[in-house]
């Protein structure tokens, strides 16, 4: 296959130009369900960032607090590009 897949991954996206190409191909690749956890995990960090806290993002979203500990560990001890995209993103999430 060549690269590691993860790496080739990364490399599809950063090649593509504008975000609806992005979504396109994203949508061909994945299920339903794994879109709904994808963006499910992208609310939950996007709230942990604008400082909602954990609580209240549980009760939000209706997941457990458990499921939001990997979110909030990554934007704390994560790499800092995800802190920054994480923080610089266009649309605030309700």
């Amino acid at each position: 296959m060549g690269a590691e897949p993860l790496t080739e991954i990364a490399g599809v996206l950063a090649g593509m130009r504008h975000p609806a190409e992005v979504r396109d191909w994203l949508q061909a690749l994945l299920t339903p369900c794994e879109r709904d956890r994808i963006c499910l995990r992208w609310r939950l960090v996007c709230l942990l960032a604008d400082g909602v806290p954990q609580r209240e993002i549980a009760r939000r979203l209706g997941i457990s607090l458990c499921k939001i500990t990997r979110g909030s560990r990554e934007l704390k001890r994560g790499p800092r590009l995800f802190r920054k995209v994480v923080e610089q993103r266009t649309a605030p999430h309700p």
